[in-house]
């Protein structure tokens, strides 16, 4: 067996549970993951110009095209990790879409003294996320999902 083979008779009963509850877990973690982006996406679909206005305030050029772009990317992304179809990639965009909003809106070290904790702590929350989107890559969708379902 290869050292990054499971061995069951090595690992104690978290690892045996984790492994056997994966499909399960990686549903889980998809839905915990994506549900925001959609909820968050669909808002700024419905109000389009608000965003766009946001994304200006903060001097970027284009900011209604930009805004279409993520919007879409945020909640179709978000629903396509929901669903786990195209899993790695909508993971991955989504995963860009949050690196990019995390570097436009919590600069936190650009904000006054009174403000900077909470934007630091979106900011890290933020590095948090992604980090579960390159887990969901790495891992894929799992059974329980559009992914799963078109290799069966």
């Amino acid at each position: 067996m290869a050292s990054y083979d499971y061995d069951r008779t090595r690992d104690g009963w978290v690892d045996r549970t984790a492994v056997g509850s994966q499909d399960v877990l990686l549903l889980l973690g998809r839905v915990l993951l994506g549900a925001i982006f959609v909820q968050s996406g669909w808002g700024k679909l419905m109000n389009l110009a608000g965003f766009a206005a946001s994304l200006e305030g903060q001097g970027l050029p284009f900011a209604f095209g930009l805004a279409i772009i993520g919007a879409l990317v945020e909640c179709f992304g978000g629903l396509a990790v929901v669903l786990g179809a195209w899993t790695r990639v909508a993971a991955f965009l989504v995963a860009g879409f949050t690196a990019v909003a995390t570097l436009i809106a919590h600069r936190y070290w650009t904000y006054p003294p009174e403000q900077q904790m909470m934007q630091h702590i979106q900011f890290m929350k933020n590095l948090a996320i992604i980090g579960g989107f390159l887990t969901l890559i790495a891992a894929g969708a799992g059974r329980f999902s559009v992914d799963g379902w078109r290799r069966r």
